[in-house]
């Protein structure tokens, strides 16, 4: 791999714990795995937005009752928010509506999550999704193997809406480690015909508690073939939970990244990411 280089691109002060990200039109979207707000924060003014997802939000909700909102996705006009499914009520997915900035649907996913277990033969302490992404035909789902059996699982459901009949093909991966710990799918997004994901190494064996951060990784899954094309370490420090496609420009792709700061500190650095194409 060529050389990538990675910078701090600006700080938000309101949002904390930044655990997804989408970029579109000069607005960046971002959730918190402890919040129950959707924030939309204007790169030009830098003004701040918060939409609550769920009734009576708060930005700080105690870690056994937070919806633990994990990764988001976007089709069309719409952005999907999902639990993670790390505990019962963590089981939510809603759908909002970019135009009108509204909430359209809240959906209970405790029967496909339950499936989805039994399915890829990952135990519910070990359920942990981190990473979605949808394209108007398949969701792919993105399980975090940071439970005691390292289950690092990208999830294919072929269907256009989760409340139908659906196919579903379950992949494992055996992801880089960083000084004997495995690295754990922490987000992804699909760009043209390929996903690219950030992968964490984390030194903990539970899907609850944190652990030490020992570091990050970028890594290109091809869509055709599902295998990984490349990882690459990108920080020794930080533990990037959120990716999102910026702009593709003179062979070189670019992408924002947040941190999950494991902390009630209301403030979110958002990274840029520059890879050579290849």
């Amino acid at each position: 791999m060529e050389k990538f280089t990675l910078e701090i691109l600006f700080q938000i002060i309101g949002i904390g714990s930044a655990s997804g990200l989408f970029y579109n039109n000069d607005a960046l979207y971002i959730i918190g795995d402890n919040s129950g707000f959707l924030y939309e924060y204007n790169m030009q003014n830098q003004q701040l937005n918060q939409h609550p997802l769920i009734d009576n939000p708060t930005q700080n909700i105690p870690k056994n009752l937070k919806p633990d909102f994990e990764s988001l996705t976007h089709h069309n006009d719409t952005l999907y928010v999902f639990g993670s499914g790390s505990t019962e009520n963590r089981n939510r997915m809603i759908e909002f509506d970019l135009k009108n900035k509204t909430v359209l649907q809240k959906n209970n996913l405790t029967d496909i999550y339950a499936l989805m277990q039994s399915f890829g033969e990952i135990k519910p302490e070990d359920f942990n999704l981190e990473g979605a992404i949808f394209d108007g035909e398949n969701w792919y789902l993105f399980n975090r193997g940071n439970g005691i059996s390292n289950k690092n699982t990208i999830f294919t459901i072929h269907a256009k809406s989760l409340g139908e009949e659906f196919a579903l093909v379950a992949t494992n991966y055996k992801l880089p480690k960083i000084k004997g710990v495995r690295s754990s799918f922490t987000d992804a997004v699909l760009v043209e015909d390929k996903i690219y994901f950030l992968s964490t190494a984390e030194d903990t064996k539970s899907t609850y508690d944190d652990g030490e951060i020992l570091g990050s990784f970028i890594g290109r899954i091809d869509l055709k073939t599902m295998k990984i094309d490349f990882t690459q370490k990108i920080t020794s420090s930080n533990k990037f939970e959120g990716l999102t496609f910026y702009k593709k420009e003179n062979n070189k792709i670019e992408f924002l990244l947040c941190e999950d700061n494991d902390t009630d500190l209301l403030e979110t650095k958002i990274f840029k990411l520059t890879l050579p194409v290849k």
